[in-house]
């Protein structure tokens, strides 16, 4: 079937390169520098930032470097909803995303499976602007080699219930489908640099405790914060269910060590889900 009705990349041109050839190059020679540890088990997913990729792009290339040679036939990218919406959990209406390394086909068949097992709507939009689910795409475009089909979900709910059950219902369309899930987040926004480092590395504590409502709770203390804490969660208690067991960090940095100026920064990190052997 052709794809006609394709999302139009609103971010190619200012929060990344529009020319493919080099956005590709951007993105592989990060991957190139990007060094990641031996890692113990199976990917089940990532976390990686979304903010422009002069300022996270190294940082994701972490995350999406444990991905390279994976042959998913779905990708779950987990994402906030930043506009106002009424609507707890969305998804696109559109066939396919366009980036200018090509089309990806939205999977909606799969995505009504999943309202299936939810009690929740997920509230089909188009042409939306969110940034945070689209700027994951292109990485999966260069480290997936094997084409795949997307599962977007945006989420504006910021509750734990929500997250919750939208994860153990992503869990059991999971069980017999090859999805792989990215969950989307940037740190803590606009704090001085040492302030910073210290509320990111409260929030990936929590992530690497693979404790889901105390992501929440960190927020709530003012001790970390997450924009996606939801897409995490919910990531997390879908791949928990799936048998994941680990979270290990693999890159933080802000916008300082960017931009040199650390008046006012945003964090960013990037860790990989494991279910180990």
């Amino acid at each position: 079937m052709a794809l006609t009705d394709i999302r139009p990349s609103p971010l190619a041109g200012t929060w990344y390169e529009a020319n493919p050839k080099t956005l590709a190059s951007q993105i592989d020679t990060w991957l190139e520098e990007a060094h990641t540890p031996n890692l113990n088990g199976q990917v089940l997913g990532v976390i990686a930032p979304h903010a422009g990729y002069k300022y996270s792009g190294f940082v994701a290339a972490h995350a999406f470097k444990t991905l390279q040679g994976l042959t998913p036939d779905y990708v779950a990218v987990i994402s906030p909803f930043h506009n106002y919406s009424p609507y707890p959990i969305l998804t696109t209406s559109h066939q396919a995303y366009s980036t200018p390394l090509g089309n990806i086909e939205v999977d909606h068949s799969t995505l009504e499976e999943l309202q299936k097992k939810i009690d929740i709507p997920i509230t089909k939009i188009s042409n939306d602007k969110e940034h945070s689910l689209e700027i994951e795409l292109p990485f999966l475009q260069r480290v997936l080699k094997k084409d795949f089909k997307l599962l977007p979900i945006m989420i504006r709910a910021q509750e734990p219930e929500i997250s919750k059950k939208l994860a153990l219902a992503l869990a059991e369309i999971s069980e017999n489908k090859n999805i792989l899930f990215v969950a989307s987040t940037d740190l803590s926004h606009f704090y001085e640099q040492n302030i910073a480092h210290k509320l990111d590395e409260e929030m990936l504590k929590r992530f690497e405790a693979f404790n889901p409502e105390s992501i929440f709770e960190a927020e709530q203390a003012g001790k970390g914060f997450a924009c996606g804490r939801a897409a995490v969660s919910t990531t997390l208690w879908a791949t928990q269910k799936l048998g994941a067991n680990k979270i290990q960090t693999l890159k933080h940095a802000t916008s300082g060590d960017v931009t040199k100026d650390f008046s006012s920064v945003v964090g960013y990190g990037a860790a990989v889900i494991l279910k180990t052997i």
